[in-house]
């Protein structure tokens, strides 16, 4: 019994494979029916996964005209803004202030008297020294007349003309102390924050308060010792602000430090932006575009052009029909075009979308080639697409 049971086991077991080898054959057979009436015919998709596009079918891509627009060549970089004169006032003299002559923040001009220390010892040292100095000039007038009469020897007469100068010297400095009671604006400019008030005892060196010359600044940047002999004092640069974006500043190269920058192997450049309105401030961060040579046309193509790999860069040009994949040498990048120094011909034709769907070799259609010249230059010197909207999405779809 147990016999009988398993030998029908085994040949219900081989009905079931033979059912299942019958159907799968028929699926096969069916896909192999489908694929031979789609387009393209029944290699299309069972020879090595070969696209539409290297058995004949075209790929439809945007593509756009080589450009020319000015690309002036620069260096870009980045600084800090700095005051044209920065100062610190600090006192020559400890003393107590008795007087500030200043609002903070205002503008000041130069010779203003700023901060005034309590004069009253040096006052009184100078009446002192004065009336010492007196004194000594009447002994060396009287030691004069009495040296001409024989009277006194030519010794005395000379002590008596050294302590006149002695305290001539005296007053001098006493003078000078005095002078130091009152702390002078050294040049025109902005005043800072003070961090003293009348009344407080200052030592000799403390900080007062700074005094900033804007009017025009100066801004530091560095760039690659690379770029020495591009650099030059007189060169004109745009400076831009992420405190004021939109707006750009125009400058000119004052100064190029001789000395380099060892660590970092750059040049420090100083160079002068005017400001008038002074919206510009020492200490912020500066975007700096140095212009090296002056404008011209280039030639140029939107950077959805290129293909890297590696590093090197490439572009597919549209050449009776076939995209062509070639080799280009690119220079400055602005604005989303890229400049091509080598490589493309100035009436050539280059896809900028679709690169995902060809090779080198593939055949291709621009799409809304029918309809007028296809992409306009311009929007290949910006960057931008095919207006065609009757593509297919497929066919507008960016690498």
């Amino acid at each position: 019994m147990k016999k009988s049971t398993f030998g029908s086991l085994v040949v219900l077991g081989l009905l079931v494979a033979a059912g299942g080898g019958y159907w799968l054959g028929q699926q096969r057979a069916g896909d192999a029916e489908i694929n031979a009436a789609a387009p393209g015919g029944a290699g299309t998709a069972g020879k090595g996964g070969a696209t539409p596009a290297s058995q004949g079918n075209a790929v439809t891509v945007e593509a756009a005209k080589v450009a020319f627009a000015p690309m002036p060549q620069g260096i870009t970089a980045v600084g800090s803004l700095r005051s044209d004169e920065s100062v610190t006032l600090r006192p020559e003299v400890a003393g107590r202030i008795s007087a500030i002559g200043f609002q903070e923040g205002q503008r000041v001009t130069k010779g203003a008297s700023l901060v005034r220390l309590d004069p009253a010892v040096p006052e009184a040292e100078v009446a002192q020294a004065r009336a010492n100095m007196t004194l000594a000039r009447s002994k060396f007038d009287r030691a004069v007349d009495l040296a001409q009469r024989n009277f006194i020897s030519g010794q005395a007469k000379d002590e008596a003309e050294n302590n006149l100068k002695v305290a001539e010297a005296a007053q001098q400095v006493a003078e000078a102390k005095l002078a130091k009671m009152d702390i002078l604006a050294p040049f025109s400019g902005m005043i800072g924050l003070r961090g003293v008030s009348v009344g407080d005892y200052v030592k000799e060196g403390a900080d007062l308060v700074n005094l900033e010359s804007i009017d025009t600044l100066k801004v530091d940047f560095r760039v690659p010792e690379t770029y020495l002999k591009q650099v030059q004092v007189g060169q004109s640069l745009a400076v831009m602000l992420d405190a004021i974006p939109g707006k750009t500043f125009d400058g000119k190269v004052f100064a190029v430090n001789p000395l380099f920058d060892a660590a970092g192997r750059s040049i420090v450049i100083r160079a002068v932006v005017r400001n008038t309105d002074t919206s510009l401030r020492p200490g912020l961060f500066a975007r700096v575009r140095l212009f090296t040579r002056e404008a011209k046309d280039a030639m140029v193509v939107p950077e959805t052009a290129l293909v890297p790999s590696g590093d090197e860069q490439y572009v597919y040009r549209v050449v009776d029909g076939k995209a062509l994949r070639t080799k280009v040498d690119i220079g400055q990048r602005r604005d989303g075009v890229v400049e091509v120094l080598q490589g493309l011909d100035p009436a050539a034709t280059i896809i900028t979308a679709g690169h995902l769907k060809i090779r080198d070799g593939s055949a291709v259609t621009i799409a809304g080639a029918g309809r007028g010249n296809g992409v306009a230059s311009g929007a290949a010197a910006k960057g931008e697409p095919s207006p065609d909207k009757s593509a297919a999405p497929a066919a507008r779809s960016k690498s």
